[in-house]
C-alpha cells in the first residue's frame, strides 16, 4: 500500500488548462507581451501556438478602442507568415503595433521575436458588430461526431520503433479531441484525393469570452491543414525523408462559435508544386453554420530514401 499524497500536493494541470495558460501572455509594456512555449512533440514551436499567442496579444490592445456605444471590436481576420523556426526552450516576445483605429475597423500588426530576431509576423483586423447581407456554403454531409470513433492509440510496439519526438507527438494527450470522418494511417499512408473532414472540440468546457475561443480556434486551425496536401502522394510528416513546414496562415472568423463544442474542419488542397502545397479549410458548427475559414501554404520536400536532413 502506498502512502497517500500530502494534502498540499498539486494535481497535474489538465491539457486544456495548460493550453489556456499558454495563451495567457505576460504583459511587459502597453504593446509588449511575453509567452512561453510547450513541447508537444514537434521539432520546433508548433505554429498554432504562435498564431494563438499572437492573436491574444493583438486582442489585448483592443481595450477602450472607439465609441463605447458601438460595442467591442472583434477579430474577423488574420494573415501571418512564419519566418524562422521557433525555439521550444525559449520564451517568445510579441510586439504589437497599433496600426490603425478607424471608425469601425482596427488593424494590429504583431511581430514574434526570439533571440533578438523575428520568427513570425501577423496582421489582424478587428470590426464592430454590424448588420449586413448574409450567405454561406452548406456544411458537407458527414456522419455526426457521436457516430465516429475517437482516434485510436498507436500500438506500443509500433510506437517504440519511431523517433522520440514522433513518439511524444503521437502519444500525447492533447487539449483537443479529433474525430476524422475518414481516418488515415499516417505511419503507412495510402494515396487518396486531397480532401478530409475532421470533427474537433476542446476536451473541457471553458469560459464564455469570445476572445478566448478565437485564440483557441487559431491554435487548433494549424492541425490537419497542411497534412491534407500530402494525401495524393502517399507521404506524411512522420516519414524521416519528408520535410514539412508552414510558410503562412490565414484565418477568417465569420460567426460566433465555441471551441469546446463540436466543430467540423472540412479541408481540401487544390495544388502542390515547387516544393510547396496549398490547403484551404472551412469550419462549421454542428448546426451547419460556417463559423471560420482558413488557408495555408507550406513547404513539402521529399528527400531521397535514406537521407533525412
Amino acid at each position: 500500500m502506498t502512502d497517500p499524497a500530502p494534502p498540499d500536493a498539486a494535481a497535474p494541470a489538465s491539457p486544456v488548462s495548460e493550453l489556456i495558460e499558454l495563451l495567457s501572455l505576460q504583459r511587459l509594456e502597453d504593446n509588449l507581451f511575453r509567452g512561453q512555449s510547450r513541447d508537444i512533440g514537434t521539432k520546433y514551436v508548433f505554429g498554432g501556438q504562435v498564431l494563438g499567442q499572437a492573436l491574444s496579444a493583438a486582442q489585448a490592445t483592443m481595450e477602450a478602442v472607439g465609441d463605447p456605444a458601438d460595442g467591442p471590436r472583434s477579430a474577423h481576420s488574420l494573415h501571418a507568415y512564419f519566418l524562422r523556426a521557433g525555439d521550444i526552450a525559449a520564451p517568445i516576445v510579441y510586439d504589437v503595433d497599433r496600426t490603425r483605429d478607424g471608425g469601425s475597423f482596427s488593424v494590429r500588426r504583431v511581430t514574434a521575436i526570439q533571440h533578438g530576431k523575428p520568427i513570425f509576423v501577423m496582421a489582424a483586423s478587428f470590426q464592430i458588430d454590424e448588420p449586413g447581407v448574409e450567405h454561406q456554403l452548406s456544411k458537407p454531409e458527414v456522419p455526426d461526431p457521436d457516430d465516429l470513433a475517437p482516434t485510436p492509440q498507436i500500438p506500443a510496439e509500433r510506437l517504440a520503433k519511431l523517433p522520440s519526438k514522433v513518439q511524444r507527438w503521437l502519444n500525447r494527450m492533447g487539449p483537443f479531441e479529433f474525430r476524422p470522418v475518414y481516418p488515415r494511417d499516417d505511419l503507412n499512408p495510402p494515396k487518396r484525393p486531397p480532401f478530409q473532414q475532421v470533427w474537433f472540440r476542446l476536451g473541457e468546457r471553458v469560459g464564455d469570452a469570445p476572445e478566448l475561443h478565437r485564440a483557441l480556434l487559431a491554435y487548433a486551425s494549424d492541425f490537419h491543414l497542411l497534412g491534407t496536401t500530402t494525401f495524393p502522394h502517399g507521404i506524411s510528416y512522420y516519414q524521416p525523408n519528408v520535410q514539412m513546414a508552414s510558410l503562412d496562415h490565414a484565418l477568417w472568423f465569420h460567426r460566433p462559435f465555441r471551441a469546446d463544442e463540436w466543430l467540423l474542419y472540412a479541408i481540401d488542397s487544390p495544388s502542390a508544386q515547387g516544393a510547396r502545397g496549398l490547403a484551404r479549410g472551412q469550419v462549421f458548427d454542428r448546426a451547419g453554420r460556417l463559423v471560420a475559414s482558413t488557408a495555408q501554404e507550406g513547404m513539402i520536400r521529399v528527400l531521397p530514401e535514406g537521407r533525412a536532413d
